[in-house]
């Protein structure tokens, strides 16, 4: 099992980087609602504070953590003044548009711009960079797995999509997107089929994009 480590922090360090951003997404692959990126920034004097490191050093993939993990790492980091971080949101509309990889760069370019502290290397989660930023960046797949500041954007983006899809349960009911987050479970499925797609379902993906009462 792979742990994330400051090693990628430290050897851009060693090239003469000093801020370092890690960016992630939850959201690929629902069949229902927004994708959501975070980039976050770690102070990187953190590193030298063994205590707080030796925190940072038990953080893992938001895919690997309990809800209830989930939350308290979410709380530690947004409320840590050495830890600054941003959202961006791209709705199922765009991703019809444009599609889920170009809304995912999309919400990640957002998160960036949005960022109001200046970075000078971006570490990705995944096997793409962003085209439309003009900075120092590698893709690393499995990021979120590997590099502390990925795992810490993947656990804000992550408890952040949780709680819109928590909401739009309370609107849309009949589909427990409180249970699923919008995925394509069997139960979802099935409730897509006897309701029909509600506002926030996906046109473009299956097998909505399929069925027959779908509107373009």
């Amino acid at each position: 099992m792979l742990n994330p480590t400051f090693d990628y922090e430290t050897k851009l360090i060693a090239s003469g980087f000093s801020r370092i951003c890690g960016i992630d997404e939850v959201g690929r692959g629902p069949l229902a609602g927004p994708v959501v990126a975070c980039a976050v920034i770690i102070d990187l004097s953190l590193m030298k504070n063994s205590e707080i490191a030796g925190k940072l050093a038990k953080i893992r993939d938001s895919k690997k953590l309990s809800q209830k993990q989930r939350e308290k790492w979410h709380k530690i980091l947004t409320e840590c003044t050495k830890v600054k971080w941003a959202i961006g949101i791209v709705p199922e509309k765009i991703i019809d548009e444009i599609n889920i990889l170009e809304a995912t760069k999309a919400a990640m370019e957002q998160a960036l711009k949005t960022l109001q502290t200046a970075t000078d290397f971006i570490l990705i989660d995944g096997n793409f960079t962003l085209e439309k930023i003009d900075l120092n960046q590698k893709a690393v797949p499995q990021g979120d797995e590997k590099i502390i500041s990925v795992a810490a954007a993947s656990i804000i983006a992550k408890v952040t999509r949780d709680r819109m899809m928590e909401e739009y349960h309370i609107k849309y009911p009949e589909y427990d997107f409180a249970s699923h987050k919008g995925y394509g479970t069997k139960k979802h499925i099935e409730a897509i089929k006897k309701f029909v797609p509600c506002s926030i379902h996906r046109r473009s993906f299956e097998p909505l994009k399929s069925l027959k009462f779908v509107k373009s």
